[in-house]
């Protein structure tokens, strides 16, 4: 689904956001639909924070409440009715993008079950299953699993046996990203804002360029790994802090970008110039990795950053996951 560009970077013609999707799919990381339908991304991302953000905004009041509505309907337990609500919040969100967007949603299965591979293969397939019920195929579908070893474990079943397309996420480095293309999985999106906050928290350089950028540098060389190999998993940058992080990554498969960053980019007409490239990947020297599961903890365990961001990543969307279940419990207790 990768828009095809030219080979050395846009023409300069239009935005710098009309230059960027003729060589990158343009994906919105929201889950607001006002601003899918201005910018008409080709895909959307969503996970338990963009969706917390807005279940409080007025105009999504009624989505939350047809949630609530059907869990009502569907149990007499509170705590069941809760973990209806959050799921079906969740696909009421997705069903609302795929009437905007003509390519697929990416929908986060709970980062409570992140070190629970049985877990989050049944909550995948529970969530294609509310999809399919209201008449959307697999295929328009990313189910979004955390980067540890048990949810690229599950997503190699749910690709290889049950047809379920994954989008693995909470992506700090090349030990996570090489197990996520030889267990299969379509997509990958590595963070490329969080690993810059790590640097300029932990170390001594507080600024970047962008080719510096070294989350920019952690995705090329993912991009580039995956090139080189002949890989059919593709990568989708994520995490943005700025428009340089965006634009150092054209060329990118895939780029998740937020309203803001879309904003400026939908503003700008400066020239993109194509940075990430598959026929130039094939020529580096790369050395592919073989990696079992002790392997890949070790590897893990060896890169500060990614040990860090993971961690914090897993504990935040776990944390806005509860938030949201609260949320909903309470407007279960009046309605």
């Amino acid at each position: 689904m990768a828009a095809n560009g030219t080979q050395n970077g846009g023409d300069g013609k239009g935005s710098s956001l009309e230059q960027l999707a003729k060589m990158t799919t343009v994906v919105c990381d929201s889950g607001d639909f006002g601003t899918m339908e201005k910018y008409k991304p080709t895909d959307a991302t969503t996970n338990p924070s963009l969706i917390l953000a807005a279940a409080g905004m007025s105009q999504y009041n009624a989505l939350i409440d047809k949630a609530v509505a059907l869990a009502k309907t569907k149990s007499q337990d509170v705590d069941q009715q809760v973990q209806i609500a959050f799921d079906q919040v969740f696909i009421l969100f997705g069903l609302e993008i795929l009437k905007i967007v003509p390519g697929r949603v990416s929908t986060e299965v709970d980062a409570r079950l992140s070190f629970d591979k049985d877990g989050q293969i049944e909550k995948a397939k529970q969530l294609i299953a509310l999809y399919k019920e209201a008449g959307i195929s697999s295929d328009r579908i990313l189910i979004k699993l955390s980067s540890t070893w048990e949810g690229i474990q599950a997503a190699k079943i749910l690709e290889k046996e049950h047809n379920i397309h994954c989008n693995l996420t909470l992506l700090f480095s090349l030990p996570q990203a090489a197990a996520c293309a030889e267990a299969g999985v379509t997509l990958v999106s590595p963070f490329v804002g969080r690993i810059l906050d790590w640097h300029v928290k932990n170390t001594d350089k507080k600024s970047f360029q962008p080719l510096e950028d070294p989350g920019v540098k952690s995705v090329t060389k993912i991009y580039s790994y995956f090139k080189k190999f002949g890989y059919k998993t593709v990568v989708m940058g994520a995490s943005f802090r700025n428009v340089g992080e965006v634009t150092a990554l054209a060329g990118c498969d895939l780029l998740t970008i937020s309203p803001k960053l879309l904003e400026e980019l939908a503003n700008s007409n400066e020239k993109i110039e194509k940075h990430l490239d598959a026929g130039k990947a094939k020529d580096l020297d790369l050395e592919k990795m073989v990696l079992d599961e002790k392997t890949f903890r070790y590897l893990l365990n060896e890169d500060e950053m990614a040990t860090d961001k993971l961690a914090d990543g897993i504990r935040k969307f776990a944390a806005d996951a509860i938030k949201l279940e609260e949320l909903l419990r309470a407007k279960l207790k009046k309605a």
